[in-house]
C-alpha cells in the first residue's frame, strides 16, 4: 500500500506504508494511511461524509469468522463498508516463553506430563516472583495462567511420593512414575549422561533463610556464612563437572554440613545405579566418618584439605626442606585417618606413595604450592595481624580477632600462630581414595577446581532464580519449592550452555521481543515482532544443544 499524488499530470509516490498479507494486515494498514493524509494543524469541516474504504478482491478465500471488509457479490462489484480504527488488544513475550518451552521438551521434562509446573518453572527462569504474582508473568509471556488453586494443587503433586526408595525409585522415575523431582532427577542425569559423563560429580552445600520468628522440625536456626539468625534449611546440590544439577536434597537447618553428602550421593548412587563415580567436595565436607562411609560405598572421593593439617601431611618435607617451596611445587604424600596414628615417618625423607592395603589408617593426600595463593594469604595474614595489634593497643574494640591470646589478663600478639600460618602460604590440599596409577595429582587438583560449576549454580538459584529468602511453612510446600527451583537451573543451565550467554542476560535480550494482537472490525490478528540477527541467532542457538552462539 502506498500514498501518491498527483503532479503536473504524473502520479508521484509519497509514502510506502507497508505491505499486506492478510485482511487484519491490510487494515492496519489502512488505519496507518489515514492517519497519514490527515492535514497537519488544520482542522477538517465536518460535512458528516465518513471514508469509506473500496473492498479489494483478495486471493484467499473469506473467512467465516468476522472479516474486516465485505465480501464481493456476484456481479463482481465491491460493495462498500466501514473501517474501524485498529486498536491494539495486548503485547506478550510468547517469543520467549516459546523458546525456553522448545529447551524444557529437549531435556525432556516434558515426561511429567504437567503443563501448569512447566510453566511455574519457566516464569520462575524468566522473574522470579511469588505464587500469586505468577499468574502475571505468564499472561505477560502469552499464556492463560492457571488459577491460584490450581497451582497450589500442582505444587502439592509434585511433592506426591510413592514406597520406594533406591534403586527402585530409580527405576519409578524413568518409567514416568513417583515424585516430580524423582522424574526431573532421572532426566537429568539421562541428559548428563547424553551429553558427557556423570564419572565425576561436584557437591556443595548452602543455607536458604526463611522470614519467619519461629521454628519447627525443619526450620532451624543453625550456622550461616552471613551470621544470620533467622529459621534456614540446609541445601545439598550435586552437579556435573560443568554445572548441570543432578540430584539436590533438604535438611534441618542445624544439620551439620558435613552429614549431608552422603545421604545425596548415596542416594544418586543407588537412584542410577552408578558403579564408578568420583565426588569432589571443599573442605568443609572433610570428616573422617565422611569419607569411611564413602569409600565402604565403593564411591571415590577428593575433597579439600584442612591448610592446618599440613604440618604433619608433611612433616617429612619441612624437616629435610624446611619452609621452601617452589612455585607450581605437588607433593604427593599420605594423611592420617586420625592425628594420633600417622603413618607419615619424618625420618624417611622421600614421600611414601599411597597404597591402599599398606596404608590402612591413611588417605591420599596432594599438597601443591602456588606463588599467586602465597601473595594473596600473605596479604590476607598481614590485615589480621594489623588488626590484632590495633585491638591489643586498644584502637579497635571488637571481638577477640586471629592471632590475639590472653596471657595473665592481658592481651597479646600469638607470635607462634601467626608463625605457623605464615610458613604454610601458598599451600592447599587435597584428600582422596584413589591411586596415584589411576588419577594422577594434576588431575586430582584440577578436578577440584571445578567445584565453581557447583558455587556458581548455588548463586543462579539465590539470585537470578530468588531461592530465598522462603516465605513457605510446611515440609511439602518447601520441598515443592525446590523442585521448582532445581528445575528451573537444569533449564538455565542448559540454555546458557546453548548460547554462551547468562541467564539474566538471555532474558533481557529476548524478552523485549513483543507479539501483538491488533483487533479491527471485529477480527483479531496476533502480529509477530521483528527479529534481528543476533537475537535471531540466539534463538536458533536455544534450538540447537551444546552451541554458543556468541562465541561462534
Amino acid at each position: 500500500m502506498q500514498i501518491a499524488e498527483y503532479v503536473g499530470g504524473r502520479q508521484r509516490i509519497v509514502k510506502h506504508v507497508g505491505s499486506a498479507h492478510s485482511e487484519a494486515e491490510l487494515g492496519v494498514l489502512l488505519a496507518r494511511a489515514r492517519v497519514l493524509l490527515e492535514p497537519c494543524g488544520q482542522d477538517a469541516l465536518d460535512l458528516g461524509v465518513e471514508p469509506r474504504p473500496v473492498v479489494m478482491a483478495l486471493l484467499a478465500a473469506p473467512a467465516a469468522a468476522p472479516e474486516l471488509f465485505a465480501a464481493v457479490d456476484a456481479a463482481g462489484e465491491a460493495g462498500l463498508v466501514r473501517a474501524s480504527a485498529a486498536r491494539v488488544v495486548s503485547t506478550d513475550a510468547r517469543v520467549l516463553f516459546e523458546a525456553l518451552a522448545g529447551v524444557y521438551s529437549s531435556l525432556g521434562f516434558d515426561a511429567v506430563g504437567d503443563e501448569v509446573f512447566r510453566d511455574l518453572v519457566i516464569a520462575r527462569v524468566v522473574e522470579p516472583s511469588s505464587l500469586l504474582d505468577t499468574a502475571r508473568v505468564l499472561t505477560d509471556l502469552g499464556r492463560a495462567p492457571a488459577s491460584y488453586a490450581t497451582m497450589k494443587r500442582t505444587l502439592t503433586r509434585a511433592v506426591a511420593t510413592g514406597a520406594s526408595t533406591g534403586a527402585d525409585a530409580g527405576a519409578e522415575a524413568a518409567a514416568g512414575h513417583g515424585s516430580y523431582r524423582d522424574q526431573i532427577a532421572a532426566l537429568c542425569f539421562t541428559h548428563a549422561l547424553t551429553n558427557g559423563d556423570v564419572s565425576l560429580v561436584l557437591y556443595d552445600t548452602t543455607t536458604l533463610y526463611f522470614e519467619a520468628d519461629d521454628e519447627d522440625d525443619l526450620r532451624k536456626v543453625g550456622y550461616s556464612k552471613e551470621r544470620r539468625v533467622d529459621p534456614q534449611v540446609v541445601v545439598g546440590l550435586l552437579v556435573d563437572r560443568e554445572g548441570f544439577p543432578l540430584e539436590v536434597g533438604c535438611f534441618a537447618g542445624n544439620r551439620a554440613e558435613t552429614t549431608t553428602i552422603v545421604p545425596i550421593v548415596t542416594t544418586f548412587a543407588g537412584r542410577h545405579q552408578v558403579a564408578e563415580m568420583v565426588v569432589v567436595a571443599d573442605a568443609g565436607m572433610l570428616s573422617g566418618k565422611n569419607l569411611t562411609e564413602l569409600d565402604e560405598a565403593n564411591l571415590r572421593f577428593v575433597v579439600g584439605s584442612k591448610v592446618t593439617k599440613a604440618p604433619l601431611d608433611l612433616a617429612s618435607h619441612f624437616r629435610w626442606h624446611g619452609d621452601a617451596f617452589t612455585d607450581g611445587q605437588v607433593i604427593d604424600t599420605i594423611t592420617a585417618h586420625s592425628a594420633d596414628r600417622s603413618q607419615n615417618d619424618p625420618a624417611l625423607r622421600a614421600e611414601p606413595v599411597w597404597d591402599p592395603g599398606t596404608h590402612t589408617a591413611s588417605w591420599r593426600a596432594v599438597w601443591a604450592y602456588s606463588a599467586k595463593r602465597a601473595a594473596r594469604d600473605g596479604k590476607t595474614l598481614t590485615a589480621q595481624e594489623n588488626r590484632a595489634r590495633a585491638v591489643i593497643a586498644g584502637d579497635k574494640t571488637a571481638r577477640t580477632p586471629r592471632f590475639v591470646k590472653t596471657t595473665n589478663g592481658t592481651t597479646v600478639l600469638d607470635e607462634a600462630s601467626l608463625a605457623r600460618a605464615r610458613a604454610l602460604v601458598g599451600l592447599k590440599g587435597y584428600v582422596t581414595n584413589i591411586p596415584a596409577q589411576l588419577m594422577p595429582a594434576a588431575e586430582v587438583i584440577a578436578s577440584y577446581h571445578d567445584l565453581w560449576h557447583v558455587e556458581q549454580s548455588f548463586r543462579m538459584s539465590k539470585t537470578d532464580l530468588r531461592a530465598r529468602p522462603m516465605f513457605h511453612r510446611t515440609k511439602d510446600a518447601i520441598e515443592a519449592h525446590l523442585t521448582i527451583v532445581f528445575t528451573a537451573l537444569a533449564l538455565a543451565r542448559e540454555a546458557q550452555n546453548r548460547t554462551g550467554l547468562a541467564i539474566r542476560n538471555l532474558v533481557r535480550q529476548l524478552r523485549p521481543l513483543r507479539s501483538a494482537t491488533v483487533a479491527i472490525n471485529g477480527a483479531v490478528q496476533t502480529i509477530h515482532p521483528a527479529i534481528n540477527d543476533h537475537q535471531q541467532a540466539l534463538l536458533d542457538a536455544l534450538k540447537q544443544p551444546r552451541t554458543h552462539a556468541l562465541n561462534d
